[in-house]
């Protein structure tokens, strides 16, 4: 589910003023989740680039989407990057993402 949130925010297809808002929720409680991950296994506190991202997964998490669309679309962008980022480094320190 969460690759598939980051593809859909980062293919070609660009949602829909009405899709913004749950695209946004869901990416904002999977990127929340990867945060706390990150500080909770202390990964953040042995890799720099993750210690980074975390920071800016909090600045993005507690933004509010812009209600024009163009800004709101650039807010999504955003939190699927840095999504994907702070997964691929997880993944890189073999940290557990999903729930087993």
């Amino acid at each position: 589910m969460l690759l598939d949130d980051v593809a859909a925010v980062l293919d070609d297809y660009t949602p829909t003023e009405h899709e913004v808002d749950e695209h946004a929720q869901r990416l904002r409680g999977h990127l929340m989740r990867l945060v706390h991950l990150a500080v909770f296994s202390k990964v953040a506190e042995q890799d720099s680039q993750v210690a980074d991202l975390v920071e800016r997964g909090r600045t993005i998490g507690t933004e509010e989407v812009a209600t024009e669309h163009r800004r709101a679309f650039g807010h999504l962008r955003r939190t699927a990057w840095t999504l994907d980022e702070l997964l691929e480094r997880l993944v890189a320190h073999q940290c557990p993402v999903e729930a087993p």
